[in-house]
């Protein structure tokens, strides 16, 4: 299965979807639940928070790394996929219950620095697509992607912990636009079918009376 964003991503989808998570990310219920654990095991409502908003945080920084990009062949997104060490690994492996314990550990800085983190990002994001190259190198794997692939893979992280961050205390998602969700939707299908026999997703998408175990992409 071949997918990719490029040429057709939405940047202002981007936009749309960090100033969607403003409100909640400075929600009072998220500051008073900021050391309880969240709904994510091991890892803490502060923790979460700053997982999220350093997804546009890590954007403005990859975006405006200059690479040798005739040495740095881009992958396609299921490739990427196939080198994030998390993505397979067992919930409590240290591929996993490491991204927890950084992240916990950043928040110990409290909510007002994630918040502060989240509005500076936000001013620098539209400057920093604005100006990237077609292709956005990414530290973790030492791979580049094209950029609206890379751009997708933050939404897909922006709408995921979005939506955990909210039902970790209580209140509802926020409301993204149908060109936030429609790219996260695709690609989360595509990641589903890395781990699960077609059919399966179709009768999850289809025939809920089918259904054959989980069919999760995670």
């Amino acid at each position: 299965m071949t997918l990719t964003f490029a040429g057709v991503l939405d940047a202002e989808a981007v936009l749309g979807a960090v100033g969607a998570v403003g409100a909640l990310v400075r929600a009072p219920e998220v500051a008073d639940a900021w050391d309880r654990e969240s709904v994510l095991p091991g890892m803490t409502v502060g923790g979460l928070t700053r997982h999220l908003v350093s997804q546009p945080e890590c954007a403005v920084e990859f975006l405006g790394i200059e690479f040798p990009a005739d040495r740095v062949q881009p992958l396609s997104l299921l490739a990427y996929a196939d080198q994030l060490d998390w993505l397979d690994a067992p919930l409590d492996a240290p591929e996993n219950t490491s991204i927890s314990t950084d992240f916990n550990a950043m928040a110990a800085a409290g909510v007002a620095e994630s918040i502060a983190v989240l509005e500076a990002a936000s001013a620098a994001l539209g400057p920093a697509i604005a100006a990237a190259g077609p292709t956005t190198f990414v530290p973790w794997q030492g791979c580049a992607l094209a950029t609206e692939d890379f751009l997708a893979v933050r939404l897909l992280e922006i709408v995921v912990h979005a939506d955990d961050l909210a039902s970790s205390v209580g209140l509802l998602t926020p409301d993204f636009s149908a060109a936030v969700t429609g790219p996260v939707v695709q690609l989360l299908g595509a990641l589903a079918l890395r781990r699960r026999h077609p059919m399966d997703v179709v009768r999850v998408l289809a025939r809920a009376e089918r259904e054959h175990g989980p069919t999760s992409a995670f």
